[in-house]
Parts: C-alpha cells; structure tokens; sequence
C-alpha cells in the first residue's frame, strides 16, 4: 500500500531536493523511524541521512530552553507560591500539588496561544468580583471571602514570577517553550537561511506553532505537506477537517502558493466492520481472536495496528495476544502505578504514613506476601515471610512492634529493619529506606539475571523516580511529611511510564491513538470508540471558563474533540479494512454510549458499515455436586477417626454436609484462621462456657445456695478477662466492638447467675453433679463389625428438685421447636430441625452408657439469647401440632435414638454410599 510518508518522499524527489539536506519535522517521534525507512526504499543512491525531529524538540531548539519535567515544575511553582503568598495564607505542599496542576495547564494554553496574560487574568478577577458583587462590595466580608478574591488577585503576580524564575534557569513548561520560540524566531532564521524546514503530516496547530511555520512558510524556508482527505475539508460541517479548512483559508501562504495535498483515498472500497462488546475486557479478547485470524489468512501482521482508545488496556491486550503472533512493536508506555513492583511502595506508605510504634497485621501481611518480598525472605527449604504470617494467625496478633517482628526474623533482621523500621515522618528518611531496598532487590534479582530482566526494568524506573524525589527535596526542602511525599509521589507514577523497545517496522503495532499521527496501516482495530473516550467530550478541567476561553479564542472541548475525529477518521483513509470496536455496556467511569464516529459513518453513507454484537462464549455450566467414592485408604482414615471418637458435632456436621465431614474428619483440612479483630462468635461461646466452668467445678457433688452465686458474680469481670486473653490471643478488648463483645460476655454471664438466684428463691433445689464431663463410650456395630468411640464433652449435669438434668450450653439462640422430635427417621437426614436433639440425645447416652447417670433423666439447651425461657428441653411429640409432649429421657427413648446412631455410622462406613456434597 502506499502512506502519505511514501507519497511526500516521492514528491520530494521529484522535485529534487536534497533530501541529505532537509530537516523533517514531524508530529511525533515515532513517525521519524518510518520516515527514514520510506527514504531507504525510495532513494536510490547512498547518503546522509537528513536531520529528523519532532515539533517539540524543533520548538526547543529554537527557544534555546529545555522542557522541565512535571515534578520540577511543581517545585519551582512552589517555591514562587510560597515568596508571593502572605504566610497566613499559603497552604502545605501536597494540598498546593492538587491545584497547582490545574493552574500549570492554565499557564500551559495562555502560553502556547499567545494570548496576553494581563487581559485574562484581570478578566478573571473582574468576573469574581462581578459574581460575587454581594461579599466583595459587603462593607464587612469574612476572611474566608477576602481569602477567596485574594487568591484570583494573586493569580497574575504567580504567572509573572514564575515565568521570571523559569526563564533565569533557561528551563519551562511547553507553552513557555513555545512562547520563547517565537519571541527567538528571527534569530533563528537569521542563522538558518540555508536550511530547508519540511513540515509533514500536521493537523491542530497551537498558535505559536502557526507563527513559526507560516514565518518560514514567508521566508521560503520551508514547504509543509497536510494530510486530508476531500471529503472531509470540502465538509463545512465534518470536525476532521476543521483546523485544516481553518489553515487553508486563513494562511496568507495559500494565497500564492498550492495546498499540498488534499487527497481522495476516504471514499475508495473499505472493509470496515463495527463491533459492539460487553465490558472492556470482551473487547480485548476479540481482539485477539481477530489477530490470530488475519495472521492465519496473511501469514503476517506486517500492516496492521491495534489503536487502544483507552490505553489503560495495554495489560489485558498483551495477555490476549495468540502465541502464534511473535512479532509486536508496542508505541505506549505502560504506566508506572499499575506495574506489579509498585503494590510494594504502596503498601510501605501505607504502613509508615501515621508514624505510630505499633504495626497493623494487615499492613504488614500486605509486605510480606508481595511477591519480590517474599523472595527475599527465603531461607533454604522455609520462608520466614510465612513464619511471621503464620505466627500473627496462630497469636491473634492485630498489632505488632518492630521488635516483635525481628525476634521472629533469624536470618533477615537487616531486611525486616529496612521494610519496617519507622520513618519518623521524615522525607528524607523514607526516600533513604525505599532507595535502599530497591538496591537490596536488585542484588536479588542480579543472581538470576536472565528470568528478572523485567523486574530489574522495573526497579531501574522507581529508582529513578524516587531519586528524582530525592534532588527535588534537597533544593527546595518542599516534601515535609510522609503524606506530602506520598502525594507527590502517586502523582508522578500516574504520568510516568516504562517504555518498551522493539522493532517499529516489524510485525504488529500497537499504539495510542496519538502515537498513530502520519502513520496508515492496512488493516486498524481501533477499541474503545465510546463516547467520553473516543472523543473524551465535556471533560473540564481548568481554572478559566468557558466563555473566556471562547473570548480569548483559546481551545475548548469541541477543538479536542476534532483532534480526536482528524486521527480516527485519517487512520480510516489508507486503510483497506478497519474493526471498530465499542463497549455495549459503559459504565459512569469508562465512557458512554457508542461513539458519535460510528454513528457519522452510518449516516454519511459513503462506506457499507457491517455492523454486529458480540458476546462472550460462556459454556453453560452446571453445579455439579462433589462426590467422594470410598476406598480401602479412607477406610482406614474413618478407623483412626472412629478410634479417636465420634463427637456429636462431628456426626451432626456429617448430617449437615458430608463433604464437609470428608474434609475435616478424614483429610484433616481445618479452616483456615485468621487474625481476630473483632471477636468471633466461637470466641464469645468458648469464653462463656469456660467461665462457667471456672465457677461450677469446684461445686460437683453440692446443693447450689445464693450463697454461691454471690460470690461467683464478683469474680465476672476477672474470671471473663482471663478467658479473653486465653482464646483472643494478644487482641485489644479494651476498645470499640471488642469492648461491646466483652461486656456482652459478661452481661450473658451475670444474667445466667440471676436466673439461678431467681430459680433458687423459688424453693427450687439445684445440685452440681458434673461439670464439663468428658466421655469415651466404645459401641459394637453389627453392621460394619467394628467398636466405634463416641466421645464428648457435657457442659453441666445436675439434679433439679431429684430430677437428673443434662445441659448444653448455646450462645446462638434456640427455639423450642429445634429440641422435639416427631420422626426418629429423619434425626439423620434433617440437620436444621433435628441437630440439637441429635447432640442432646448423644449425650444423655454416652453419660448412660459410661453409668454416670441412671435414668429417667431430662435433657436440654440453655441459649443465653433466650435464657428467659429457661432450659429448652428435649421432648418426644406424637405430631408436629400435638400439645402434648414428653420431655423424659427413658431406656426406650435411647433405644431407638441408638439405632438412628448405628445406622448413620453404618452409612459413614458404607462403600456404597459415597461422601456425597449437599446444596446448602
């Protein structure tokens, strides 16, 4: 195919020049590579290649300044801010940093337009003063309104101050540069009349930049050549053509001499198919369906670009790409803040930012998984990274000392120092730590170079960041707390990028939709043609309004967005065949409906649009239940179980799910523990019936009196703290919802003793037989001719007015209906209905089993969410609606509660019956 790049060298040579002796001056960088390679393919003699440069740096060099990075420019504002500000007024550095930037893009445009600065800014302050007539004609404003006038009054003096202080250090942002360019313009003719200035392939030009080229446009100094099509120049209406259609008739140039080129490759036959998506990331991956069928039809992607609307997508589109495809040439940087390596100094900033002794777990997990951490902390066959983690779980640890994590450290104390050690809100500290644990990885990483290529990239780019950080701080001493360097730093990694190196001319191109100025390809897929992407619309992000900027002729949204309908509609020009693709779904934050591009191609008729929707290939999938089939192995497993002791919360936990048993009881996978911040709900049960044990043990065998409970209501608070510190470890109960949980505790206990006082005030006679009984009770079964163990512990058994009460405490609440049964069939199969009577039940017969206790005897729940109710006890019912119930444990209730037990083991042996999952 033939580009515009072709079609001006041929031009060039035709006109015999001597192409050794140009300087090209292009939109882009990139576009100066595929220059020299068009001159290589069409001149055919050897010679020097011709100087090549971008707009920008041809601005440069004219000025006699350099660009200043960003980061300087904030400082240097600063530094102005801070000597032109009256002290009471100036702000710290990181809230001046976020308005700053806005006032810099303000500074920017003024410059670059060559608009007289003085005019705008007493404009400015002329509007404030009109829109706010009823405070600055108030004959008492507020400070905050004097504050507020003050600051659009300032505004001029900071624009001339900082251009004085930029200007001494020979240094600016663009539209200084730009604006020194054309003050400089003579001068630089005047020692350039020798020189041949070839412009190619430009669109929206600020004012300076008119200036320039139309100065040596006069002067016969320089040709330029546009690239446009007819169609869109001829429109009165098609924003494509709007700067160039301005160009052409307000440049004095074009009076005497042609206008190079308006061409007609829009309307010649094009493939273009419009493709509609669900999310982003099904735009991405049709992406690369579509990338591996035109490399299998062409064997090649040699003219063929990805155009990423929205380049946050980089990632997704290179983990989508075919392996078939070995060939890429990425135009973009990926940005610094999503690289993997930046987790880490997050995650240091978030630990050090509030200079406290005590470290939360959280934060310090966050470090220590990390992946490069993590590495480093590597000692043989362990890791003292999962050490330190596995020692917070187990402790319980919500906060930690520095000192608590080295004694945990054998081999790495100097790291562990080095990720931990505070800060002590010193700038100058933190970039001193982070700078020194870039050098520690990159040691690491230096043993195994080959596989860290791409980690080492990265390290090499954050260091250089944060000793940019570093030179800044220690010239102007801005940066004064960690939050400030914190700030500034998430500011430059959101503009910085890493990047790539490759080969431009070969293979598949992937770009921004900037990076594609002058370049044409065959085949384009350009994603995200959404609107508030492609074009970005009203975004309005400046301190000056509207009408000003209308009035000043200054660029607003619709100027950005025909720059954005040039480059989509230019890439459509040369191109043969163009996949436009668009989100079906936009979200508030990534853009709105289809763009207004596709819906012009529609209308304007002139190309036939194949248009379709996507969606994604889901297999439908079904939930498939686990099922465990039963062999020799977990027989054995079940044996050693089954030697232990089956406890009723075991079986109930099988009734409940058996895969959940499977996993418990024969694999041994125990749920995996974390650090308790707030108190858990087993913590509170376990507190509670430990507590109680504490006061009742030491009763078995004797009448309960008011006497003793008395005594028991002093000792609440210790006896329920003792316990805490037992079961929530090194966890903080002295504040927020571990507070409420420990006085719940306590309340729960104090409330169980009053019910007793109560109870015993009564005439009511209560004697301790057993607290907290263990039971091991082997059974034979017939069925699978084993002895199984049941085993279990009673939480209290005593005599109540010569009846024999077992007792199980709850914490959770309990209704009545949850301790009847009606069918002894379903005891095994309905876990939600029958699993309190089922665990009651077991151990009423384990304590008859062991002849710890004789029957009749009544058993039952005591929920301390429902203690009102008293002891919830087991009863047999005749029908679910039968008032009548009988609440006496006898040999016949145990009898066919044991066949119901017998059969469940039976069925945990059976070889037949697998551990089937339940759907709960």
């Amino acid at each position: 195919m033939g580009t515009f790049i072709d079609s001006v060298i041929l031009d060039i040579i035709a006109k015999q020049h001597d192409i050794s002796k140009l300087t090209f001056i292009l939109p882009s960088k990139r576009a100066g590579t595929f220059l020299k390679h068009a001159i290589s393919r069409h001149v055919k003699k050897t010679l020097f290649s011709p100087k090549i440069v971008s707009i920008e740096e041809f601005v440069e060099t004219i000025s006699d300044f350099q660009y200043a990075q960003n980061a300087d420019l904030l400082f240097e504002f600063y530094d102005v801010y801070l000597k032109n500000t009256p002290k009471q007024f100036t702000e710290p550095f990181d809230q001046f940093s976020k308005w700053a930037q806005l006032l810099l893009q303000d500074f920017n445009e003024i410059d670059r337009y060559l608009i007289e600065p003085n005019h705008v800014f007493d404009y400015l302050k002329a509007i404030k003063d009109i829109e706010h007539q009823h405070w600055s004609l108030d004959e008492d404003p507020t400070q905050y309104i004097k504050n507020y006038l003050e600051f659009w009054n300032r505004l001029k003096i900071y624009y001339h101050e900082f251009q004085k202080q930029l200007s001494k250090k020979k240094k600016g942002y663009q539209g200084l540069v730009y604006r020194e360019a054309v003050s400089n313009l003579e001068q630089y003719i005047s020692h350039n009349l020798n020189t041949t200035f070839i412009f190619v392939g430009f669109n929206a030009l600020n004012r300076a930049e008119e200036r320039i080229i139309q100065k040596l446009l006069q002067q016969n100094l320089a040709f330029i050549y546009w690239d446009i099509d007819k169609t869109f120049i001829e429109s009165r209406f098609h924003d494509a053509g709007l700067f160039t259609r301005q160009h052409k008739s307000n440049w004095t140039y074009f009076e005497t001499h042609p206008f190079e080129w308006i061409g007609e490759h829009y309307s010649e036959e094009k493939n273009i198919h419009v493709i509609g998506a669900p999310k982003n990331i099904s735009q991405i991956k049709y992406v690369g369906e579509l990338l591996e069928k035109i490399y299998l039809e062409k064997n090649n992607l040699q003219n063929t670009a990805v155009i990423l609307g929205d380049e946050t997508l980089l990632l997704p589109l290179l983990n989508s790409i075919p392996k078939v495809i070995d060939t890429i040439n990425i135009t973009m940087g990926l940005p610094l803040k999503v690289i993997p390596i930046a987790a880490i100094f997050e995650a240091l900033f978030a630990i050090h930012k509030s200079n406290s002794p005590q470290l939360y777990y959280k934060n310090i997990i966050d470090i220590l998984s990390n992946q490069y951490i993590n590495t480093l902390l590597k000692i043989e066959s362990s890791n003292e990274a999962e050490h330190i983690i596995n020692h917070i779980q187990k402790q319980n640890k919500v906060y930690l000392t520095l000192e608590e994590l080295k004694d945990l450290s054998v081999s790495h104390k100097d790291i562990i120092a080095v990720l931990f050690e505070s800060w002590n809100d010193d700038p100058k500290l933190a970039l001193d730590r982070l700078l020194k644990l870039i050098k520690i990885l990159k040691l690491h990483f230096d043993h195994d170079k080959p596989n860290n290529r791409l980690s080492l990239e990265y390290l090499y780019r954050f260091n250089q960041i944060f000793n940019t950080l570093d030179t800044l701080n220690t010239s102007f001493s801005h940066i004064t707390s960690i939050a400030t360097l914190f700030s500034l730093y998430r500011e430059l990694i959101k503009s910085e990028t890493l990047d790539f190196r490759g080969e431009p001319l070969k293979g598949l191109q992937i770009m921004g939709m900037l990076e594609s100025r002058v370049l044409d390809f065959e085949t384009v897929i350009i994603t995200s043609v959404n609107e508030g992407i492609l074009p970005a619309g009203k975004s309005y992000n400046s301190f000056i309004p509207f009408d000003v900027k209308l009035e000043n002729r200054l660029p607003t949204y619709k100027e950005k967005d025909a720059v954005y309908t040039y480059h989509f509609y230019r890439l459509l020009q040369r191109a043969t065949t163009a996949y436009v693709l668009y989100n079906t779904e936009p979200d508030v934050l990534n853009g709105g409906e289809k763009s207004r591009f596709i819906t012009q191609l529609e209308v304007e008729g002139i190309h036939n649009t194949k248009h379709y929707v996507i969606s994604a290939q889901v297999p439908s999938v079904e939930k498939k239940l686990k099922e465990i089939k039963k062999t020799d192995q977990i027989i054995r497993a079940l044996d050693k179980v089954a030697q232990n002791g089956f406890s009723p919360s075991s079986l109930t936990n099988y009734i409940r799910n058996p895969i959940d048993f499977y996993y418990d009881k024969v694999l041994g996978i125990k749920s995996y523990e974390e650090v308790e911040e707030s108190v858990a709900y087993n913590t509170l049960g376990t507190v509670i019936h430990n507590t109680l044990e504490d006061f009742y043990k030491p009763l078995e065998g004797e009448l309960l009196t008011a006497a003793h409970i008395n005594t028991m209501k002093t000792g609440i608070t210790a006896v329920v703290s003792k316990h805490f510190e037992a079961e929530f470890k090194d966890g903080d109960i002295t504040t927020g919802k571990n507070l409420i949980i420990f006085e719940i505790a306590q309340r729960y206990i104090r409330n169980f003793l009053n019910l007793e006082i109560a109870d015993l005030k009564k005439g009511n006679t209560i004697k301790i037989l057993n607290i907290e009984t263990s039971n091991h009770v082997p059974i034979y079964i017939v069925a699978i001719s084993k002895t199984v163990n049941l085993t279990g512990k009673v939480d209290r058994v005593d005599l109540y007015n010569g009846t024999v009460r077992i007792i199980d405490y709850k914490t959770g609440r309990v209704t009545p209906g949850k301790v009847e049964i009606v069918d002894w069939k379903s005891m095994t199969t309905d876990y939600d209905k029958y699993s309190k009577s089922f665990q009651i039940l077991m151990y009423a017969y384990m304590m008859y089993k062991s002849n710890k206790i004789t029957l009749p005897v009544e058993a039952g729940i005591l929920s301390f969410k429902s203690l009102n109710a008293g002891v919830l006890k087991f009863a047999i019912k005749a029908s679910p609606n039968s008032r009548t119930k009988d609440t006496m444990i006898t040999s016949e209730t145990l009898e066919a509660f044991e066949i119901e037990l017998k059969n469940l083991i039976s069925e945990i042996y059976n070889m037949d019956i697998n551990f089937t999952e339940k759907d709960i």
